[in-house]
């Protein structure tokens, strides 16, 4: 029998006809999901369909949007990026990068984090949070900028950002959780590959029997292999750089362009730990050319 899906407000106006209507299995109020089983009547639909404040969404069989979730941040992770550029294209590349992880007032229960401090390692289930606010069609083909931006690859074989429902999923370093800090357990991380302010939407254990797949086989990735830069840095601005200057030459010898420039004259600029760091790349070394604070 074919099932709808539906969310409901709490309006007792509209859901008690409606359980006598469908002959409901399940009460669904503020928001759950529920799933009853309906006679396929065009009748139904268009009652449904007409009561938009009661019904947010409704699906069909054979719809491709056949589960409706909804789902909020409980916490968000502080790092040293303030933007896009720079950013470690893998968690784990640069693990000197510290991340610092503030729960919702509503998730600051120190049990909720009981048992997390005996694993080395934790799964973060996060939002490309660059994108709110732009308008952006996902594509089925993307570029990755690893291949050199020229060759297609499909988006479901790719790490790229630009994806129907933008979730980023990194594996990092559990350094630390701080249990008496002002804003309840705060998580310390290793690793990250986030951007400062990124929602954080799960967080789970890595299981080393689960998770590690030593024997897998990655595509055209395993043709890469890791490229690292050397990176020069005067000693006049490792000294502007102060104590983030073995971190930022981490970062820098990931190499920040995209594949596809390669222009020795260009001067590059990323923001990193309140610095604008500028520097050019020759070859396989980047130097780092200037270093200011920002603002």
């Amino acid at each position: 029998m074919p099932h709808l899906l539906l969310l409901l407000h709490s309006s007792p106006a509209w859901t008690r006809p409606a359980c006598q209507l469908f002959d409901m299995r399940q009460l669904c109020i503020e928001g759950i999901l529920l799933s009853l089983p309906v006679r396929w009547d065009k009748a139904v639909k268009r009652q449904l369909l007409s009561s938009p404040s009661a019904v947010i969404g409704v699906s069909w069989p054979g719809n491709d949007d056949s589960c409706i979730m909804e789902i909020r941040p409980i916490a968000f992770i502080h790092t040293e990026f303030s933007e896009k550029f720079g950013i470690p294209r893998q968690s784990g590349l640069a693990g000197s990068l510290r991340g610092k992880i503030v729960f919702g007032k509503e998730f600051r229960s120190p049990d909720a984090v009981r048992g997390l401090e005996d694993f080395s390692h934790i799964w973060l289930i996060w939002e490309f949070s660059s994108r709110k606010g732009k308008e952006v069609k996902w594509q089925p083909v993307v570029r990755p900028p690893r291949l050199g931006g020229n060759a297609q690859m499909g988006l479901w074989a790719t790490r790229s950002p630009f994806r129907p429902n933008p979730i980023g999923l990194s594996c990092v370093e559990l350094e630390s959780i701080v249990y008496d800090a002002a804003e309840g357990p705060v998580i310390y991380v290793k690793g990250a590959d986030l951007m400062d302010g990124t929602p954080i939407y799960d967080i789970k254990p890595y299981i080393r029997y689960a998770d590690s797949r030593p024997e897998a086989v990655c595509g055209y990735v395993d043709s890469l292999g890791e490229r690292r830069l050397d990176v020069v840095i005067p000693e006049t601005l490792r000294k502007a750089a102060g104590e983030n200057a073995a971190v930022l030459s981490e970062v820098l010898g990931l190499d920040p362009r995209p594949s596809y420039q390669n222009d020795p004259e260009r001067v590059y600029g990323m923001s990193f730990c309140g610095l604008n760091v500028k520097f050019t790349v020759s070859g396989d070394v980047l130097v780092v050319c200037a270093i200011e604070k920002q603002g």
